[in-house]
């Protein structure tokens, strides 16, 4: 039996104006993650790599609309035309040779 002015067992006292995490021994609201970094560390960049298209799940579907939208836009500025049934990663492909080609991806 929980009696006024008593604690669950493990859980600390709190007093006025403690969050409810305190009082009632579990956290409000969602859970939030942070990641921090000290000034210390640097982070890895590796970590965050890009990967190959050939290996995307989904590289095998049609190319999406803003993909099909930049390649237009950079085939006209690099004179050449654009084949219309790309997959994903086709078309991913095809931007990183169209930017380095046109300068857009420097």
């Amino acid at each position: 039996m929980h009696r006024e002015g008593a604690h669950p067992p493990g859980a600390a006292a709190a007093g006025p104006g403690a969050p409810a995490a305190a009082l009632t021994g579990r956290a409000s609201g969602p859970r939030r993650s942070v990641w921090r970094v000290s000034e210390n560390e640097t982070p890895d960049p590796t970590q965050n790599a890009e990967k190959d298209p050939e290996t995307w799940v989904t590289g095998d579907e049609p190319m999406t609309g803003p993909q099909q939208s930049y390649l237009q836009t950079l085939a006209r500025e690099a004179g050449r035309d654009l084949p219309e049934d790309l997959t994903k990663a086709q078309a991913s492909e095809l931007i990183d040779e169209l930017q380095q080609q046109t300068g857009r991806g420097q």
